[in-house]
């Protein structure tokens, strides 16, 4: 089976002695992997590059086989950030139909309907993202990265302004993603992953320091 994802020795040198050493990476359609290690290790770096919102000094990044970065791979792939970005003038429902239909989704609504029971955003949906708290924004932005197609999922912290019920939720249909053949990339230290996890892979100093099974006490070690 191809991977869905191929880092081939992908670095970023930032000029400070920051950034990310090589990264060798291949993630296959249907693995759920998290990203684990300390504040700045590089794991958001590492996630910038493989959706190509930043250019590698050394390596390449290939999405289905397309560069990162190219519209074939964007195409492919869904990435939801740490700092949701979402339009000011744009209702939650606004957000999921644009994207959705931006993304070939003509039949968007049961799926939007879906994602906004789940995530506890249905009595807010025709709300404005701009005038919510920050974990209403994350959820908003957990919906809008779910509700296109996509090859690769990359989501970088998404738990953070979370309750408990809505953890849950969004742990199910992470799992579902990877279940119905999207490979799945998660920064996230959150151990309600690690049973639906396949593999746990980390990143220390800027280096890949860790890629196996993953457990409790291999993402309390990698994170410390």
């Amino acid at each position: 089976m191809s991977p869905v994802l191929e880092a081939k020795a992908v670095a970023k040198d930032y000029g400070d002695g920051l950034g990310l050493l090589p990264v060798d990476l291949k993630i296959k359609p249907g693995e759920f992997v998290m990203l684990v290690g300390p504040n700045g290790a590089g794991k958001s770096t590492f996630l910038r590059l493989i959706a190509g919102l930043l250019e590698p000094t050394e390596g390449e990044v290939l999405i289905d086989g397309a560069p990162a970065g190219s519209v074939e791979a964007r195409a492919a792939t869904s990435f939801i950030p740490d700092n949701p970005v979402l339009y000011d003038d744009l209702s939650v429902e606004e957000h999921l139909e644009y994207v959705a239909r931006l993304h070939g989704v003509d039949e968007w609504h049961d799926r939007a309907g879906e994602l906004l029971d789940r995530l506890a955003l249905t009595e807010r949906a025709y709300d404005l993202p701009s005038r919510f708290s920050r974990g209403m924004r994350q959820k908003t932005s957990l919906a809008v990265g779910l509700v296109r197609p996509f090859s690769l999922l990359l989501v970088d912290e998404p738990f953070v302004g979370l309750d408990a019920p809505t953890q849950a939720s969004l742990v199910e249909l992470l799992a579902e993603a990877a279940d119905e053949g999207a490979g799945l990339l998660v920064s996230t230290h959150q151990l309600d992953l690690v049973e639906r996890a396949t593999r746990c892979v980390a990143v220390r100093e800027g280096e890949m320091a860790f890629d196996g099974k993953p457990s409790a006490e291999t993402v309390l070690r990698l994170v410390a």
